[in-house]
C-alpha cells in the first residue's frame, strides 16, 4: 500500500517524471530559448511512460517480485533517456543546438536513485516475508 516506503519512493518517481519535465527546461539553445519536454513528442512519451511504469509498480504492491521487475525495467528506460540526453548534449559540435544544459536533464538520474531505493525496500520486505515463512 501507500504507507510502505517503496511506494513513497515510486510516487516521487511518478511526480518527477510526470510533472517536472513540463515545468523545468531540459536545455537552452544558442539563442537562449529554453527547450521543454513538451516540445518533443518522443521525450514527452518517454517521461510519461516512466511515470506510468512507476504508477504500475505502486499498484503491484501485493506482488513484490513483479514490482521489483517493473522497477528494474523502469531503471533501464531511465538509463536510455539519460543516454539520449548525454548524446544530445555532448555529440553536437560547436554548440549548434545545445548551449546550456538545464536542470531537467537530471530528472532521469533522480528517478533512478529513487527506483534503486524502492527496490532495496522491496527486497527487504521480501526477505522479511521469507524469514517469517521459515518459522511456520
Amino acid at each position: 500500500m501507500i504507507q510502505r516506503i517503496q511506494s513513497i519512493y515510486m510516487l516521487l518517481v511518478v511526480l518527477l517524471s510526470g510533472v517536472l519535465p513540463l515545468v523545468l527546461p531540459l536545455w537552452k539553445d544558442n539563442k537562449g530559448i529554453e527547450f521543454f519536454a513538451k516540445q518533443d513528442v518522443l521525450i514527452t512519451v518517454a517521461f510519461y511512460s516512466i511515470a506510468a511504469l512507476a504508477f504500475l509498480a505502486i499498484m503491484l504492491f501485493k506482488q513484490r517480485k513483479n514490482q521489483f521487475v517493473v522497477n528494474r525495467l523502469n531503471m533501464i528506460f531511465n538509463l536510455f533517456l539519460l543516454g539520449f540526453f548525454v548524446y544530445r548534449s555532448l555529440n553536437l559540435s560547436g554548440e549548434a543546438l545545445v548551449s546550456e544544459k538545464g536542470i531537467g536533464m537530471l530528472i532521469p538520474v533522480f528517478s533512478i536513485v529513487f527506483l534503486v531505493l524502492a527496490n532495496r525496500a522491496i527486497k527487504k520486505d521480501e526477505d522479511l516475508v521469507k524469514s517469517v515463512d521459515r518459522l511456520r
